[in-house]
C-alpha cells in the first residue's frame, strides 16, 4: 500500500505538474510564433491554418483531461484510505480524515492544471481565428 500512496503522491501529482509544464511551454511558444509570423507569406489559408494550429491539441488535451488524472489520484487515495481502516480494525476519525484530505489534493492540482490551460487554449484559439482574418483581409478573399 506504501506504493500506492507514493504513486498518488509522485505519480498522478507528478504527471498533473509535468502536463501543466509542457502546455505552458507550448503556449508560450506558440503566443511567440503568433507575435511574429507573417500571414501573407501563406499561398493558402489551410497552409496558414496548419501553422498556426500546431501544439493546440495538446493544451486542450491537458485542459480536458486533467481534471480525470486528478480524479483518478483521489479515488486511489481515498480506496487507500480505506484499505488501511480495513487493515488496522478500528475507525481513527483523525487518520480516516487526513488520508481523505491529503486524497482530494490530487483533484485539485488536476483542477488547478486543466483552468489555466483551458484559458490559454481560447486565448491561443481566438488569436488564431484572427490571423486566419487577418490572411483573408489581405489576400482579398
Amino acid at each position: 500500500m506504501h506504493i500506492l500512496k507514493e504513486l498518488v503522491d509522485y505519480g498522478i501529482i507528478g504527471l498533473l505538474l509535468l502536463l501543466s509544464f509542457f502546455a505552458i511551454a507550448i503556449a508560450l511558444d506558440r503566443w511567440s510564433f503568433y507575435r511574429k509570423v507573417e500571414v501573407e507569406r501563406f499561398k493558402t489559408k489551410q497552409e496558414l491554418e496548419m501553422e498556426l494550429t500546431k501544439g493546440l491539441t495538446f493544451i486542450a488535451s491537458v485542459a480536458s483531461n486533467a481534471p480525470y488524472i486528478g480524479l483518478l489520484g483521489t479515488v486511489l487515495g481515498i480506496m487507500l484510505t480505506f484499505y488501511t481502516i480495513g487493515q488496522e480494525g478500528f475507525v481513527d476519525t483523525k487518520k480516516v480524515m487526513v488520508g481523505l484530505a491529503l486524497a482530494l489534493k490530487a483533484t485539485a492540482v488536476g483542477l488547478l492544471v486543466a483552468i489555466p490551460s483551458s484559458v490559454l487554449y481560447n486565448l491561443l484559439l481566438k488569436k488564431v481565428k484572427n490571423l486566419l482574418l487577418l490572411w483573408e483581409i489581405k489576400n482579398g478573399r
